[in-house]
């Protein structure tokens, strides 16, 4: 029987009074990154977390920075998420689960992903600094709530160690992009098969 190739893609594309988004994620690339978030440090996060999920990501935001960041990281988050959603249809097939203990230096962070079709973030983490570079530090959170409301995505993201913000973060964006590279694989023993006894995600 010859094989389905399945392309696990998605662009998604949002437009309010306070951004203007174009997003294209590609589950099963070789982590390229075409970024313009408008902010450095975000697209420094987001070529990252392309590169260790093995993500082809391209973003474009123009938003109302001249406030802050805050619209556009949320937004950013809700793009992201809508499009693992879509690119990732009825699940059948898929790992589902996945985690990651990850160090950056002197920073430990610990993320754990289930795909499972409903959004719950449990984040813990303690960042000393309020901002890095142009971005406040406190908009990491507002980012993966957004993700994982819009993705259907239980996400735990721990800080276990670090004292250097960009480290911190860094090792968050890391380890969850290494987790959902797990939960997103295909698992060859249950191949066709939804990963729940519900028999839907």
């Amino acid at each position: 029987m010859k094989e389905v190739s399945i392309m696990r893609k998605a662009e998604i594309v949002r437009k309010t009074a306070e951004t203007d988004i174009v997003l294209s994620l590609n589950l099963d690339g070789s982590g390229k990154a075409e970024l313009q978030s408008g902010c450095g440090f975000l697209d420094h996060m987001l070529t990252l977390f392309a590169k260790h999920g093995r993500f082809d990501l391209s973003l474009s935001c123009k938003g109302d920075t001249e406030v802050d960041f805050h619209h556009s990281a949320e937004d950013i988050g809700i793009c992201l998420g809508r499009a693992f959603s879509e690119a990732l249809g009825d699940k059948r097939g898929i790992c589902r689960y996945g985690s990651m203990l990850l160090p950056m230096d002197e920073a430990l962070v610990l993320s754990a992903a289930d795909l499972s079709g409903r959004c719950c973030l449990r984040y813990s983490a303690s960042i000393p600094a309020q901002r890095v570079g142009s971005f406040d530090t406190e908009l990491t959170e507002e980012f993966w709530q957004a993700f994982c409301r819009e993705a259907g995505c239980n996400l735990h993201i721990r800080q276990l160690d670090g004292t250097n913000s960009h480290h911190i973060i860094e090792a968050m964006f890391k380890s969850v992009a290494r987790s959902l590279r797990q939960a997103v694989s295909m698992d060859s023993a249950a191949a066709g098969e939804i990963p729940s006894t519900k028999g839907v995600l």
